[in-house]
């Protein structure tokens, strides 16, 4: 017999006063006038983890328009604007109703989404329903149940939050449409950088600047700068929904962002690596949008390497160090960066974004009385300056590159961008000009050729355990810091191109899953990456675990790897 949303009402009703695991009664799914839900875990404690519900809205009830669902961008776009309206809904209800009782009683909660859009687990659409999956905390006074309290929130606050947020004819239309045609068109604008011979574009109008260190919502004020394109890179493009824009397109090659400090290089940056990413409307960097595996690049003293060939910076090693397989778990600022560099071309990297104030000086630049002083034959370090053009002319990798201390880059560079006061300005032929008047007379350390990787990285399955006390699986994604994987804990409060919780949580599952799936004795990083990219991206997030839930969000193979790379127990083997 099939249970509706009143035998709910009346078995919350009857357990009113028990104890608190009474509630594993009420698991399983209820018909409640035109939409089912799903209660899929009951937490056991007031104090646990909220309990796991969804709901399910048949598209024929929700009536979303085939136009709104017509293509991924538009369908991860119309996803993440009803995860956006469900949550809102969802901490209204939470706030304007009175909390009492013990632990999370009566919270109702899905992830808030930040300013990316993102595909996210907490909502799922195809052509015969809309859902949605967030949690509750059942509600208890110490640790006995209040039934009542808990049939209010389930049987009519809950309806209430469906009918509000997965209708379409409930939704702001014009938001909605808006939500649409930016994702669409920051997409269709992506999509045209390789044919323009770009590696990024910012429109003009932009407002790059955020509130503040902790908050990524747009700066507001009068004192607002808005990006205005230099002339000699302006490009223009047409749109789907927007038309015809204009801004400043970034070349393939070596850019450098020059400028005195404060005048918003960095800023600049911190935008371009963000541009992997669709943003929201009004986010200010709706049309800034960057190659897509565009990685940023930094020291990070105290990682583990495990096994990388970091010959093309850094070689003949004291102690006869094995630099073709490098291994430490204390890697200091110069082979942290080296390592960080060779893993993003690992997995298909063709943009590197640096910026000097996060990156080893040494590895950057070595000047002319610094190679006098210390000659060749002393200094394992092969700077970036003498490798940049490599990577450009034979491997198609492009870098920008902020800096405001070396001009030792302006021999090297094919486009150079000031930043005066918050506003760009072309200055490649001023600088290469300053760079005949002012030689430096500092010589090229690279060999003529880059290292040819002698063998590839085999991850070995074993070295990933997720166990931890009597717990088979034990992940947990902590904001974005880090992921709890078994007994070690990832450091990834570094990885900066990591936006939203939610892709901590599912990076976790993620190395688990190519543990179980994917790993063998032959499959390389790369290969496993592109294998964990490719299930997700044709079941869905869902793949990941066993259980349906709502907290994950789509990760780049960048940032998995850079997971993996981050394991301490991680073990590979070479194969040549």
């Amino acid at each position: 017999m099939t249970q509706t949303i009143t035998d709910l009402q009346i078995l919350l009703n009857r357990l009113d006063g028990k104890g608190y695991p009474a509630y594993k009664d009420i698991r399983g799914r209820y018909l409640c006038g035109d939409f089912t839900l799903f209660i899929d875990h009951v937490q056991g404690d007031p104090y646990a983890a909220p309990s796991r519900f969804r709901v399910r809205l048949p598209m024929q009830i929700a009536k979303f328009p085939t136009s709104t669902r017509n293509s991924p961008t538009r369908l991860t776009a119309l996803a993440d604007f009803l995860a956006r309206t469900f949550a809102d809904k969802v901490r209204y209800i939470s706030n304007s109703t009175i909390n009492v009782g013990s632990g999370k009683s009566g919270i109702i909660r899905m992830p808030q989404p930040g300013q990316e859009i993102l595909v996210r687990s907490s909502i799922i659409i195809n052509a015969g329903y809309v859902e949605a999956r967030f949690t509750v905390g059942l509600p208890a006074k110490g640790r006995r149940i209040l039934g009542h309290r808990a049939a209010a929130i389930l049987c009519r606050d809950i309806p209430q939050i469906v009918h509000a947020t997965l209708h379409y004819d409930n939704l702001n239309l014009l938001d909605l449409n808006s939500y649409l045609n930016t994702a669409q068109d920051a997409e269709a604008l992506r999509s045209q950088l390789d044919e323009l011979g770009l590696v990024a574009f910012v429109v003009d109008g932009s407002i790059l600047p955020r509130a503040s260190g902790v908050d990524d919502r747009p700066l507001v004020g009068r004192k607002i700068v808005r990006f205005r394109s230099p002339e000699r890179l302006q490009v223009e493009v047409t749109l789907p929904n927007a038309g015809r824009i204009v801004g400043m397109g970034i070349p393939k090659g070596v850019t450098l962002i020059v400028g005195g400090g404060y005048h918003g290089k960095s800023t600049l940056l911190s935008a371009l690596e963000r541009g992997v990413y669709n943003h929201i409307p009004h986010d200010g960097r709706e049309l800034v949008v960057t190659e897509p595996s565009a990685v940023k690049i930094r020291a990070e003293d105290g990682r583990r390497i495990e096994g990388v060939d970091i010959r093309p910076f850094i070689n003949d090693l004291p102690n006869r160090a094995d630099a073709s397989t490098f291994r430490t778990d204390n890697a200091s600022g110069s082979t942290s960066q080296a390592a960080n560099i060779i893993e993003a071309l690992e997995v298909g990297a063709k943009l590197l974004l640096l910026d000097e104030d996060t990156c080893a000086t040494n590895l950057l630049i070595r000047d002319a009385r610094m190679q006098a002083l210390v000659e060749k034959s002393g200094e394992p370090i092969t700077p970036f300056v003498d490798r940049v053009r490599q990577l450009a002319d034979t491997y198609h990798v492009s870098t920008i590159l902020v800096l405001g201390g070396s001009g030792d880059y302006f021999d090297v560079a094919d486009t150079v961008i000031r930043l005066d006061k918050y506003q760009p300005y072309e200055v490649t032929t001023h600088a290469k000009l300053v760079a005949e008047r002012h030689p430096t007379g500092r010589q090229v350390e690279a060999s003529p050729e880059w290292p040819t990787p002698s063998s590839v990285r085999i991850p070995i399955a074993d070295s990933l355990d997720p166990r931890k006390g009597k717990r088979e699986v034990n992940i947990k994604g902590r904001a974005l810091r880090s992921v709890l994987f078994g007994r070690e804990e990832i450091d990834l409060s570094l990885v900066s191109q990591l936006v939203d919780e939610g892709q901590v949580q599912a990076i976790g599952q993620a190395l688990n899953y190519a543990r179980q799936q994917v790993m063998d004795t032959d499959k390389t990083v790369a290969e496993i990456v592109s294998e964990v990219m490719a299930a997700v991206n044709k079941t869905g997030l869902d793949v990941l675990d066993n259980r349906q839930m709502g907290g994950y969000v789509l990760f780049r193979p960048y940032e998995l790897a850079a997971a993996l790379n981050r394991l301490r127990t991680l073990r590979v083997r070479h194969d040549s």
